[in-house]
């Protein structure tokens, strides 16, 4: 495999999908208004059988990675919050490790509940993960043989678009506080 041309890219983002036994992570290169997957796959680590080599596994891949793609930004799913208090605190381990390892290249971060990612993706923010898959496919012209039979490297990707399509929605200033503020301070959004 080649590696990809990233300059030809106005912005890179990672997507980060945590686990402790699969980690999923997907890039995305924006061209304009144009998104495009660079590459997703997954970080295996349900061989390793200690917890904390995991963490050093998941912080050593991530740092290869951010190194290889120089994303712009990182956006990472949030854990959610589950029965099994030991699978909660090793999964925020993971999150925060891979945080960490971006944050060490200095790579911003943004945080996504998982609802809000499957909402932007498909519009319905309790749609399976197949149904996100099948979005993005759609979206992105993903080739099916490209798509990975581990669903984390398509939540990460999602993740990555979810966080394009909020940051390329215009923001108000705080003090807007009428339609008139708002295109007074954002000339560049009105079409006339």
């Amino acid at each position: 495999m080649t590696a990809p041309d990233l300059k030809k890219w106005d912005r890179i983002i990672l997507g980060v999908d945590p686990g402790t036994n699969i980690m999923g992570y997907g890039i995305l290169g924006i061209k304009g208004k144009k998104a495009e997957m660079i590459a997703m796959g997954i970080i295996q680590l349900n061989k390793i059988e200690s917890h904390y080599l995991r963490l050093k596994r998941i912080y050593d891949r991530i740092v290869g990675i951010v190194e290889e793609f120089l994303p712009d930004e990182l956006a990472i799913e949030a854990p959610f919050f589950g029965k099994n208090v030991q699978s909660m605190l090793k999964l925020g381990r993971a999150q925060g490790v891979a945080m960490a390892a971006a944050l060490s290249r200095d790579v911003p971060i943004t945080e996504y509940e998982p609802r809000k990612i499957k909402q932007a993706i498909t519009g319905n923010g309790a749609a399976s993960k197949e149904q996100v898959q099948e979005m993005l496919r759609r979206e992105l012209n993903i080739p099916r043989e490209k798509l990975l039979p581990q669903l984390d490297a398509t939540d990460a990707l999602a993740a990555a678009l979810c966080h394009y399509y909020e940051s390329a929605k215009p923001s108000a200033p705080k003090s807007a506080s009428s339609w008139k503020a708002f295109i007074t301070a954002n000339p560049d959004k009105v079409k006339r």
